[in-house]
């Protein structure tokens, strides 16, 4: 809003402006400022958005934005990664069983990073051997799940869920509604901060063992999630 849409039309009369003249800016966000098309996209929904409910309080009569088209389509690929890197990077945690553990739970379940931090010890359904995933967590408090599929449960390997146990006996929040991956600074009253984590441990380890990251470009959980997924998808094939 402030960086973007604020600072162009700001000033503007919400009337006057043009759809050519917003189709030609946000053309500009993507070929001058370098924003990726589906960040362009997110911004003409805001301002589009902005119109509608401007019509619905009778402050404007015509929504400009409406026909402005922007391509949605991401560029971005992931870095994929081999089961031995996957294992390699592991091997680098192996003297810190909270970080162990989410890692291990991310790279065996694919979930999301605010999906696993958002986990608390009552989610962990030892007999069934499933993890309940209801919730994710964002901007400081739990949410809803980003998809209506992600509100259901994934299976716990075996593996995973006796990381898992010797986690639970080590941790000093082991009670049902505590965090499974905690924050210590917080006194566990927080999850642990996820690109925290990324920027001190993950990503330095998955260069440390030869996973080849260009400079500037994203490696984080994500990457373990999408290399899941395509390890499983090139297996059955």
């Amino acid at each position: 809003m402030r960086d973007y849409l604020i600072a162009r039309w700001g000033k503007e009369i919400a009337e006057k402006i043009k759809t050519i003249d917003a189709q030609r800016w946000l053309k500009s966000l993507h070929n001058n400022n370098g924003l990726a098309w589906t960040t362009v996209a997110k911004i003409r929904s805001i301002m589009c958005r902005i119109y509608t409910i401007g019509i619905v309080h009778q402050k404007v009569s015509k929504n400009p934005i409406e026909k402005v088209e922007t391509p949605s389509k991401s560029n971005y690929k992931a870095i994929m990664i081999t089961p031995a890197q996957t294992m390699a990077i592991l091997g680098k945690f192996g003297h810190n069983l909270l970080h162990f553990t989410l890692l291990l739970a991310c790279a065996a379940t694919a979930l999301r990073a605010s999906e696993l931090i958002a986990l608390r010890w009552a989610d962990i359904l030892w007999e069934e051997g499933r993890i309940r995933i209801s919730k994710r967590w964002a901007k400081g408090k739990d949410g809803d799940t980003k998809t209506e599929a992600s509100d259901a449960y994934v299976p716990m390997h075996p593996v995973l869920r006796e990381s898992f146990k010797d986690w639970h006996k080590q941790t000093p929040y082991r009670k049902k509604s505590d965090f499974v991956f905690p924050s210590f600074k917080c006194f566990g009253k927080v999850p642990l901060s996820a690109s925290i984590f990324v920027a001190d441990h993950l990503r330095p380890a998955a260069l440390a063992v030869g996973v080849r990251i260009p400079r500037g470009a994203r490696f984080g959980f994500h990457n373990l999630r999408a290399s899941l997924s395509n390890w499983l998808v090139n297996k059955r094939k």
